[in-house]
């Protein structure tokens, strides 16, 4: 099986915003930023960033492929990408399309190889030992190391798993999920034990609930800080929201920290977890960034954080 290189990765930059709200100049700032401050690992997808107007995807790829040309630091990186949402008139996880979509993006990102290779999503349309076969060329070649998937059903990632074992595939060494300290349930109730049963290594997204973790949405009000924010505050602004905030600033002011860094901080030590991924927008949240990878929360702080963000189903797990 193909080493996973995510075991010195204690946080992942998103790449969704190179080509969305940072064009490449201001991406090149950060990115340059971010590597000075020893962030290393980057996950992008081919996707990104087709939903903005005049945009058709591929964008965050481009622009990252630019930045690795020009500073010359890809074997320093690992670089995490995907397939199989719709983009460029295809879509799903055909054999012939991951062989033409992996070409794509090798090509905008200036490589010969990307570290992960993930599913974008379930394609319940191809037979998951397809797509393995198809996973199975590119690591044979040489153009993946390793393979995972994202937003799969329960049911899908362990027909993977299965799968794989039965054919004398690769599995999915990877698995990309939703999960922060809100968005717990659906991810710790089933795919956390499996994929601490078959050593999958998890990377959430979200680990800052779209930026209601940091503290931004605090009233209703707050909507009106980003194109967002109306759906952040409908979705997060409960009780059990509220009750999240408070302990986080309660501790980020205990650790003279932020409460983006604590959020960051208890997700870093959650089983399964290599690493979550956090989007970096401002030279000051590198900052918050840096603050979590060096931040260590007491056993009492971290069960503060998880009786504060408990659901009823989760307090029967915990």
């Amino acid at each position: 099986m193909t080493a996973i290189p995510l075991n010195t990765a204690k946080l992942i930059i998103g790449g969704n915003v190179f080509g969305w709200t940072l064009d490449e100049a201001a991406s090149f700032r950060i990115l340059d930023a971010l590597f000075e401050r020893g962030f290393r690992t980057l996950d992008t997808a081919n996707i990104y960033s087709a939903w903005v107007p005049g945009n058709t995807g591929g964008e965050s790829e481009h622009i990252l492929g630019k930045w690795i040309k020009a500073r010359g630091h890809r074997e320093e990186l690992v670089i995490i990408t995907k397939v199989g949402m719709p983009v460029h008139g295809e879509t799903g996880l055909d054999p012939a399309y991951i062989q033409r979509a992996c070409e794509a993006s090798l090509q905008r990102l200036n490589t010969s190889y990307v570290d992960v290779y993930l599913s974008h999503q379930e394609d319940t349309q191809t037979p998951i030992v397809k797509t393995l076969e198809a996973y199975q060329h590119l690591l044979e070649q040489q153009k993946v190391r390793s393979i995972g998937g994202s937003n799969y059903s329960f049911e899908g990632l362990k027909a993977s798993v299965e799968t794989a074992q039965a054919q004398g595939l690769t599995p999915y060494q990877v698995y990309q999920p939703q999960y922060n300290l809100y968005d717990r349930e659906a991810f710790e109730k089933e795919f956390q034990p499996f994929c601490q049963t078959h050593q999958i290594q998890v990377i959430p997204y979200h680990g800052l609930a779209s930026g209601f973790l940091t503290g931004k949405y605090r009233q209703a009000s707050d909507a009106d800080q980003s194109p967002r924010g109306q759906g952040i505050v409908d979705k997060y602004m409960n009780p059990r929201g509220q009750r999240i905030l408070k302990a986080l600033d309660h501790l980020a002011t205990e650790t003279q920290t932020t409460p983006a860094a604590v959020a960051l901080a208890w997700l870093m030590v959650q089983p399964t977890i290599a690493a979550p991924i956090a989007s970096v927008t401002k030279p000051r949240h590198i900052e918050d960034l840096s603050r979590a990878v060096d931040l260590h929360l007491t056993p009492a702080q971290l069960e503060l954080l998880a009786e504060a963000s408990k659901t009823e189903t989760v307090k029967g797990l915990l």
